[in-house]
């Protein structure tokens, strides 16, 4: 605890005039009368209790008085035993002349770690209170957040402190403009203040979770996704197979063949209201093709009928299709060389139509039709069949 009297240089000063004193030479207090002596006694006090001084020291919002040798604030701080800190506030300041009377304060400094408005710093004050802290380092408080009530005590130790200032934040959300006011922490906090809502795959333009700046726009981006659907065919493949029962150059289509499904999806994003770029998600057979099987004769085919041989068939076909082993009549029911029908084709051991087999077998079934019936099947052209 701090001594109530004087110490230090002070008690040294006081002690000095003491022992002055006490060696004034006895023969002369012998000899000097005795109200002498008295006066010179009296004068020597006077002068020691001038250098005593009443002052009011405060520590910490703790008046008390005391006497004090001190000729200084620094040396009465030392006398008390109160130790200042490079963060301390004294007043008068240390080092200042001492008078009767004077009135000398010290408050200590105390550390605030203080977050404002997401930013953390250290600070020293002297103030009692926090909202005294505050105010000594201009923060307004004014519609603000404090982690801890202003009118709480400051201790020696400091505290932790985050303050929100009050800020004005602009929502823009389905065309409308709010403007509010808030010390929120978060964006998300301050679209709830503004009481707009997020739904499904809405988004907004900044982080939901950073802090709101003052005089910032939050824009709301209404998202919508929907799926769209592409179907397209597989073109389904031809398989040939060989068949040496047909005669070579004859084909026979033994099972028509059917595409298959192929179905891609895309998501399709609109962002208030403007259709964003489909953006591809998968793709997927639904249906695998049936392919086409064809078959193919291998077997070739007899040339000579007796009875035909020594025909001009070349003379015949020219004259009942050109000498074109793929033509059709304009009815489209006689084809080939010899414009056979296709009953009359097949009557003669011919597969499919007389137009797709091969040159060689058309002339072999002409010759079969001329030995049952003679030239009478081609009743204009026949006639060319004799040189």
């Amino acid at each position: 605890m701090p001594r109530q009297a004087g110490g230090g240089r002070a008690a040294a000063r006081r002690a000095a005039r003491e022992r002055k004193a006490g060696r004034f030479p006895e023969d002369l207090r012998r000899l000097v009368p005795q109200a002498c002596v008295v006066a010179f006694l009296a004068g020597g006090t006077s002068a020691f209790v001038a250098d005593d001084k009443a002052v009011e020291l405060t520590v910490e919002g703790k008046p008390r008085t005391l006497h004090t040798f001190a000729d200084d604030v620094s040396e009465l701080l030392a006398d008390e035993g109160v130790r200042i800190g490079a963060h301390d506030a004294v007043s008068p300041a240390p080092g200042e002349p001492l008078a009767h009377g004077d009135r000398v304060t010290v408050r200590y400094g105390r550390p605030l770690v203080l977050t404002l408005d997401g930013h953390r710093r250290r600070v020293w004050t002297t103030a009692r209170t926090v909202a005294e802290a505050l105010r000594d380092v201009g923060v307004r408080t004014e519609g603000a957040y404090l982690s801890v009530p202003g009118d709480r005590s400051v201790g020696r130790y400091g505290l932790t402190l985050t303050v929100r200032t009050e800020r004005a934040v602009t929502v823009l959300a389905d065309g409308r403009e709010r403007t509010v006011r808030t010390n929120a922490a978060t964006v998300r906090e301050v679209l709830d203040a503004a009481d707009v809502e997020l739904r499904g795959e809405d988004t907004v333009s900044v982080p939901l979770d950073s802090f709101p700046r003052e005089g910032q726009t939050v824009t709301v981006l209404r998202v919508t996704e929907t799926e769209q659907v592409h179907d397209e065919p597989i073109p389904f493949p031809t398989e040939r197979r060989a068949d040496p029962t047909l005669p070579r150059g004859t084909e026979v289509v033994d099972r028509e063949g059917s595409p298959g499904l192929r179905r891609t999806t895309y998501r399709v994003r609109t962002v208030n209201g403007v259709r964003q770029e489909p953006r591809h998600t998968g793709t997927k057979v639904v249906r695998e093709p049936t392919p086409r099987i064809v078959r193919v004769g291998t077997k070739e085919p007899p040339s000579s009928v007796r009875g035909a041989d020594h025909l001009d068939w070349e003379a015949l076909a020219r004259c009942e299709s050109g000498g074109r082993p793929d033509a059709v009549d304009p009815s489209g029911t006689h084809g080939g060389l010899y414009q056979f029908d296709t009953p009359t084709w097949r009557s003669l051991g011919g597969k499919g139509r007389p137009q797709d087999a091969p040159p060689a077998e058309q002339t072999y079934r002409a010759k079969k039709l001329y030995v049952q019936k003679g030239a009478s099947p081609w009743p204009v052209c026949g006639r060319k069949l004799h040189r």
